[in-house]
């Protein structure tokens, strides 16, 4: 298993460490020239200081990377992001970035999404590998297998002995071979992961407005609906609204559907009524298409038919 060491400042582990019992967090890159790619779902990402402070103090399990406005970032992960405020990320962000923008430009910048989050209290902290070079600006990949990989990661799980991680549970992740984990998503990475997952266009009208768009639960997560790709669909607003209140469902065979009651209780809906029928824009991977459990979980429970 791999693992990656990326390189952070002491501001950004500070707030965000004493934030109780956060699921995900968005480690953000100040630059969007490249996604970050090192690690599989479940591979874990761990944080070291920047130098002189040469040391790994915490980590989390990598979900997904991608380039964003910093605006959506901040929409998705608000505080997550490790800023009280937008204002304040964005100071933040711009203290590395080369050129300055202007404070009206939603620059993007690279985001790597990590679930089940953990922090060390200073004298947990792990010092950095012996072969670490002083010139690393964004981080190095290890494998956990042998050498400096083992031992970081050996201590790291030492210290994730009594933290109650899903990931890292029972006894043959903390002390055998390192296993591969599929990490429980945050509201925040369910979000991005289904935009990215549906090409950032809506599922139904094909609409490509990023602000306009919602990745919509179809079961709800109110009722148990799960914060899972399959159970997410990406929908202009307005549709969102419709398909969480059963105006429109869709059906078994991915088709789209409008109820009725719209003409019968608006006596309107022109525009919702031509769409009616209309196969579903799925993402190229049939893995992550919605699971028709939901989809029937949503036509019993919520469409008014």
């Amino acid at each position: 298993m791999k693992a990656f060491i990326g390189v952070t400042d002491f501001d950004w582990y500070s707030f965000l460490s004493a934030i109780p019992d956060l699921d995900e967090v968005n480690f953000w890159q100040p630059s969007a020239s490249s996604q970050f790619k090192a690690l599989q779902p479940g591979e874990p990402f761990l944080f070291k200081l920047h130098s002189p402070q040469n040391y790994i103090v915490g980590g989390g399990f990598f979900a997904h990377s991608t380039i964003l406005p910093a605006s959506l970032a901040w929409e998705a992960f608000g505080i997550k992001n490790g800023a009280n405020t937008l204002k304040e990320k964005r100071r933040r962000i711009e203290k590395y970035r080369k050129t300055t923008p202007s404070p009206t430009e939603d620059y993007e910048i690279g985001c790597i999404l990590l679930e089940e989050p953990f922090f060390f209290r200073k004298d947990e902290w792990i010092p950095a590998p012996t072969d670490w070079s002083p010139n690393i600006v964004r981080g190095k990949g290890y494998d956990t297998t042998f050498g400096e990989g083992r031992r970081v990661w050996d201590a790291v799980m030492l210290r994730l002995h009594a933290v109650d991680i899903p990931a890292v549970q029972d006894e043959r992740r903390r002390y055998g071979d390192p296993v591969l984990v599929t990490p429980r998503l945050g509201q925040g990475s369910f979000r991005i992961i289904v935009t990215d997952a549906y090409g950032r266009r809506c599922a139904i009208t094909s609409e490509r407005t990023l602000p306009a768009l919602d990745a919509a639960h179809i079961k709800p997560y109110i009722d148990n609906g799960p914060h899972d790709v399959n159970n997410g669909i990406l929908l202009r607003s307005d549709i969102h609204k419709l398909f969480d209140t059963g105006y429109v469902t869709i059906a078994d065979d991915y088709h789209f559907e409008v109820s009725r009651r719209i003409r019968e209780e608006y006596e309107n809906g022109r525009d919702y009524y031509a769409l009616n029928g209309k196969k579903l824009l799925l993402p190229p991977d049939s893995i992550v298409w919605p699971d028709k459990k939901y989809i029937r979980w949503h036509n019993d429970n919520v469409y008014k038919g």
